[in-house]
């Protein structure tokens, strides 16, 4: 508690100042990007939810080379990777699992039906995203399943200017890449393409890795609205050691291809209503093998499918902003371990956003109406409201009912050390918050709020003794709150050498009913303590350099100090840049089962014409 005291009192006392600067000369970063639910849009200066937006600047200049890498410096997400760059790699918020958490690529979801391990494997390059949006807290009246404690949703870039870019890497660990992006107009459609490759020799015994990314984007005028077709295809091969199962399993193997195609569609309609729909197919190829240099051991080959399409309205009236639509979706799964499964989706959500007291006070209720061909029905409330306390601060508070669906995995899973569970039910979870924010602050902005979730029938995997094998199960309850925080600052002042600063801190306090069950493998290893700390200098014209600072309490292991940094040198066309991740060779893992790379130096050009 001591931590906890020391460090919320720093944040809330450096918050506190920058409350009562001056800060007029300071430049308004992100505060009106418009954050798009599907239905309602609002800019983050109003949003009334707990929200953190990670722009391309930030992104360029955060070491990593992967959505996963650029994630992990934010407090609240918990990313658990299995080896570096990304290459398999889970996403958690405020102590949910991997399955707890919905991933999106411009509003689509593609949460994957056979194990939210699959996830991350997004078929988009770092170099192609605009921005990242997270959501911290309920989504599922929003979003729907998966969105327990809260969503990713990642925001490809729409260049309107034509470039080619390329781009080279070089490290330790025999790592090379390369990057060729271009964008381009034919008659009045835009379009964006990219081809990636990231290879490395690995850190340690079998852990090398071998992910190539190629993506294509086009927008077009149609009518009076806009056309947007994305197609995305991620292939990653790795070297397995110690990923699964045991660390004594050195081994194992996996590939993974992930397809992503989506087509968009909006248009006006009157004078205060937009029509947005869109259809979309995802597939995921997973080939698991035991002993890689014999795959007849034992060999798991998964392809999953989704196929589905929305349509969503919003129009403003005396009353606010209402927004409403449906979601239908079909997934099938062709496996040699899980059989071949189907499940068929139908979503209705409906919100209202009203407006009160002269624009003070915002008050959202919404809900969302599921059914699930193999599990029925369920209804998704929730509210959010939001009171203008000063011009500069505001107060926020929200409710929600959130739920998850087993996966297949779950369900049917069998192996030497594992064995699904047929019978599991779903998992719900009643969520409430309540916070304050920074409102139209040019230079600061900032949040602080605490949490409360209640949590019944989790799902988790499980087993009496050492031998036995895991077996998931429907637990009674796991209950989390906690603290959440993030203040970042922004300077405009060419005679020093800091141009942001940004802290971050979230305590988390779990409380769980297993039973007489002893060992727990995912509901209950969540972080405890996390800090954050990034700055960002500039030295000159053309150097940007980012320091990152990350600290780790987990409540399952030793918890662990990292430091990276990331210089670039930039000027005209070219730009050069290095980077050490681990920093001082700190000796950790993310899961009970991978021990991390130490110290790793990347160095890179890029061209831009």
């Amino acid at each position: 508690m001591k931590r906890l005291t020391l460090t919320m009192t720093l944040l809330l006392s450096a918050w506190t100042l920058t409350l009562n600067a001056q800060t007029d000369t300071l430049p308004v970063l992100l505060s009106e990007v418009v954050i798009s639910e599907g239905r309602l849009e609002t800019p983050v200066s109003e949003q009334t939810r707990s929200l953190i937006v990670i722009g391309k600047a930030e992104i360029a200049a955060t070491p990593g080379q992967s959505v996963a890498s650029v994630l992990q410096y934010h407090a609240g997400i918990d990313i658990r990777q299995r080896g570096p760059n990304g290459v398999q790699a889970d996403a958690g918020i405020r102590g949910g699992t991997f399955d707890q958490v919905l991933i999106l690529v411009n509003g689509i979801k593609i949460s994957d039906l056979q194990t939210g391990h699959h996830s991350l494997n997004l078929p988009v390059d770092i170099e192609n995203i605009e921005r990242i949006e997270v959501l911290k807290g309920p989504g599922a009246r929003v979003f729907g399943q998966n969105a327990f404690t809260g969503a990713i949703n990642i925001i490809t870039k729409s260049p309107d200017q034509p470039f080619f870019k390329v781009q080279l890497t070089g490290g330790q660990h025999g790592l090379w890449g390369g990057k060729i992006s271009t964008a381009y107009q034919s008659g009045q459609v835009n379009h964006y393409l990219s081809v990636t490759r990231d290879i490395s020799e690995g850190y340690r015994y079998n852990t090398d890795y071998d992910i190539a990314n190629y993506f294509y984007q086009s927008d077009m005028p149609a009518g009076q609205g806009k056309l947007r077709f994305f197609g995305g295809f991620t292939e990653r091969k790795f070297g397995a050691n110690g990923f699964y199962a045991s660390p004594t399993f050195k081994d194992q193997y996996e590939e993974v291809q992930t397809s992503l195609a989506t087509l968009k569609f909006s248009q006006p309609v009157g004078k205060n209503g937009i029509l947005k729909s869109s259809a979309y197919w995802r597939r995921n190829q997973d080939e698991y093998i035991f002993l890689r240099h014999d795959p007849a051991v034992f060999r798991n080959l998964h392809v999953s499918n989704n196929l589905g399409g929305e349509v969503n309205f919003a129009f403003g009236n005396a009353l606010g902003t209402t927004g409403a639509g449906i979601d239908i979706n079909k997934v099938w799964l062709r496996s040699n371990n899980l059989g071949d499964r189907e499940r068929f989706v139908t979503s209705l959500f409906a919100e209202h956003r009203a407006s009160l007291l002269n624009g003070r006070l915002s008050v959202t209720p919404g809900f969302q109406l599921n059914h699930y061909s193999d599990f029925g029905w369920n209804f998704l409330p929730g509210v959010d409201a939001g009171f203008e306390l000063l011009p500069q601060l505001g107060l926020f508070a929200n409710w929600g009912r959130t739920y998850r669906v087993p996966t297949f995995t779950d369900l049917y899973y069998a192996d030497p050390a594992n064995l699904g569970n047929p019978d599991l039910q779903p998992e719900f979870a009643q969520t409430w918050e309540i916070g304050l924010k920074t409102k139209r602050m040019a230079g600061v902005s900032g949040q602080v709020s605490y949490f409360y979730r209640q949590g019944t029938d989790i799902i988790d995997w499980f087993k009496q003794n050492e031998a036995d094998k895991w077996q998931p199960a429907n637990l009674i309850g796991v209950d989390m709150q906690g603290i959440d925080g993030n203040l970042s600052l922004t300077f405009d002042n060419d005679k020093m050498p800091v141009r942001s600063l940004d802290l971050g801190y979230t305590y988390i306090d779990a409380s769980a009913d297993t039973g007489e069950r002893i060992f727990s493998r995912y509901a209950l290893e969540n972080l405890r303590h996390q800090v954050s700390a990034g700055l960002l200098l500039h030295y000159g014209k053309n150097f940007v350099h980012r320091i990152s600072y990350r600290y780790y309490d987990r409540v399952n292991l030793p918890d662990y100090h990292l430091v990276d940094t990331r210089l670039i040198f930039e000027t005209g066309r070219y730009r050069i840049f290095g980077e050490a991740t681990n920093l001082f060779d700190t000796n950790y893992r993310e899961t009970n089962l991978v021990e991390m790379p130490g110290r790793w130096v990347k160095v890179g050009v890029e061209g831009t014409f």
